[in-house]
């Protein structure tokens, strides 16, 4: 990006310009080698001076602007057909001048989502290979980076600008979005952008701007804490503390007395202080609630001084208690906490640290090196609290469901990533958007079925496409393999997903679930990621006529005569075997049981064993499930949940 600034009349060649005259014209999303989105009108927005008259020109078409009373002034210019040409944008308001050069017109696609988005290209499978391949000066790359905000912001971070791809922007950028660029670009020929907003471990909410959210209803009361914090961060703290509480209270009454210092623990078991609880036998995979004690001996004199307990990161709440009193709470899983005790919290002799942790997946507990554990005195002194917890299991969290996260914290609160990274994008011209998230939501799919949606809607009115294109990559496998029917909280979300996707014709469902390991939530296959995102982005967005893009899901179960018969959108094929695996069928009670199927072309007979009563169709319902049923364009079937009809 080249900024200047016309000199007044007579003045030195080499005067001096303050920062403030040096503020840019445009918006931070407009710099040196974006692509503009073509054949539509070309949104251009930035600041100036409250009044200014502001020109706008695209390599010699022109248009004017008013900043209003904020400084902010929009400009619309004519839409463009696809070049490869360079062009240059110019914006003049008084004397200042901003140029920005290398502009192609050409698709734009905004990719976001959690980690498996934001999983780079070297790290894909053949990732330093691909990397080495990208160079190409019609294809361009920006990344927002990772901000957090608690009020929308209209600014990118400064390193936050479109690079031509090369080996070193391709390297560190999401390989599913830009293995999905690479396929469009090769079948339409058009310059292509792609846009990297992404943060592993994010959830849903975090991407949803506040008004979306507080339409969507629900959270009127975490946003109203988050307008809190960014007022007055004590107020807002203290205020999801009490949240916590209440939902506690109400998720473990067992569990009232466990913070008194007169409690009795002995029968309690131990744990390392200084490891995620998950290297404990029995809590391989737990997630949820554990409650840990520990005890520190104190003189008179060390008892009264004033104390900071050092607790190190807690993975990934806790609220503790020292001695009975509620000393704090925080979220994040590598946050180290720090609590300035109280006058009075201590005394002399026996005093009881009690934390209730929360794990909301992955590693939990209280972790980190446990000589680092302790109490610091006033008077510069450490006293240690030992190598050991004791600990007692309270709650699982597929029994409470989540708890009320700190509305404030990057990638688990509410709306802050929206603010910090897709706020200042808007309202970019965009082509359509491509999404994969929804690991960190698998807890709560009923939810989703609510937020999913409701995202959708919010980008699209952000970014004013109301036909937009949305893409959207179904939960690859993860987890435990199994050999019966149960509950799997991962096919929950991806049935959300297939339905989400099923109720709305521009949107679309890349499959992963045939990608993905028990072992590994990051699957490294990135390439048919994109190549099934591209698929659909032909589709959806360029109308390529005779592609089926995504493999066979659902369109009834019905019974016909002793069987029942699922009928799919599209023939399917079974792969290594005559019969596919994975059809369940489910009585009003909710048990569930495999049985025998068929295929005939886009029909899937099963039998039904004599006596049961089946209310509904499962397929692939699992972590992990095992798939050999795919369409004949080699795409995996949906995994899917159906009533009879």
């Amino acid at each position: 990006m080249r900024l200047t600034r016309h000199l007044l009349a007579g003045a030195a060649a080499l005067a001096v310009v303050s920062p403030a005259a040096a503020a840019p014209l445009l918006a931070s999303v407009f710099t040196d080698h974006a692509v503009l989105q073509r054949d539509r009108p070309i949104q251009v927005w930035g600041m100036a001076a409250p009044g200014a008259a502001v020109s706008v020109d695209l390599s010699g078409q022109a248009v004017a602007a008013t900043a209003d009373a904020g400084g902010r002034w929009t400009a619309q210019l004519p839409a463009r057909p696809a070049t490869g040409q360079p062009l240059t944008l110019t914006v003049k308001a008084g004397e200042a001048t901003q140029t920005v050069s290398d502009l192609l017109m050409g698709d734009v696609w905004l990719c976001s989502g959690q980690s498996n988005m934001e999983y780079p290209l070297r790290r894909a499978l053949n990732g330093e290979v691909e990397a080495a391949a990208a160079v190409d000066p019609h294809v361009r790359l920006l990344q927002t980076g990772r901000t957090s905000l608690p009020n929308p912001s209209d600014t990118l971070p400064a390193q936050a600008v479109w690079k031509t791809s090369s080996y070193d922007s391709a390297n560190n950028f999401s390989a599913a979005c830009f293995f999905m660029g690479r396929d469009i670009r090769k079948s339409t020929g058009a310059p292509i952008g792609l846009i990297d907003a992404t943060w592993g471990g994010s959830i849903i909410q975090d991407w949803i701007s506040g008004q979306g959210l507080k339409a969507l209803g629900g959270y009127d009361e975490g946003l109203s804490v988050l307008a809190d914090y960014a007022k007055d961060p004590a107020k807002g703290m203290a205020r999801w503390g009490a949240m916590l509480d209440r939902w506690a209270a109400k998720t473990e009454p067992h569990a009232a007395g466990w913070a008194k210092p007169d409690f009795d623990d002995r029968a309690w078991a131990t744990m390392p202080a200084e490891q995620f609880w998950e290297t404990n036998p029995g809590l391989e995979t737990f997630d949820g609630t554990i409650w840990l004690r520990a005890e520190i001996t104190l003189t008179k004199a060390q008892a009264t001084q004033g104390a900071t307990l050092i607790l190190g990161p807690v993975d990934d709440m806790d609220t503790t208690f020292v001695n009975g009193r509620q000393v704090g709470s925080q979220e994040g899983w590598d946050f180290k906490r720090a609590y300035a005790l109280p006058a009075g919290t201590l005394k002399a002799g026996r005093n009881v640290i009690a934390v209730r942790a929360i794990d909301t997946g992955g590693g939990g507990g209280a972790w980190g090196p446990a000589k680092d554990k302790g109490l610091k005195l006033a008077d510069g002194s450490f006293v240690p609290m030992g190598g050991a917890w004791r600990y007692k299991v309270s709650t699982k969290l597929s029994d409470t469901g989540l708890p009320p996260h700190a509305p404030w914290l990057g990638a688990s609160g509410l709306s802050t990533l929206h603010n910090g990274m897709i706020a200042p994008l808007a309202p970019y011209g965009v082509k359509g958007f491509a999404w994969y998230q929804g690991e960190s939501n698998v807890t709560e799919a009923k939810e989703y079925a609510r937020l999913m949606p409701a995202l959708i809607a919010d980008w699209r009115k952000a970014f004013a496409a109301p036909d937009a294109p949305f893409l959207m990559v179904q939960l690859a496998a993860f987890g435990p393999q199994t050999d019966k029917p149960g509950v799997s909280r991962w096919a929950e979300l991806r049935d959300v997903q297939r339905r989400t996707v099923a109720a709305d014709p521009a949107t679309g469902l890349a499959s992963a679930v045939d990608l993905g390991s028990p072992y590994d939530i990051h699957p490294a296959d990135k390439l048919q990621v994109g190549l099934r995102l591209g698929g659909l982005a032909r589709k959806l967005a360029h109308g390529e006529t005779g592609l089926n893009a995504s493999g066979p899901a659902p369109l009834s179960a019905a019974r016909d005569g002793a069987d029942i018969v699922v009928t799919l959108d599209q023939p399917a094929v079974v792969y290594g075997s005559g019969r596919p695996a994975g059809f369940e069928l489910c009585d009003g009670a909710e048990s569930c049981r495999f049985v025998d199927a068929a295929v005939e072309g886009d029909k899937v007979r099963l039998t039904v064993p004599a006596g049961y009563a089946a209310v509904k169709v499962r397929f692939a319902w699992a972590d992990s499930p095992v798939l050999n049923l795919y369409g004949v364009n080699r795409l995996p079937a949906t995994p899917f949940e159906i009533p009879l009809s």
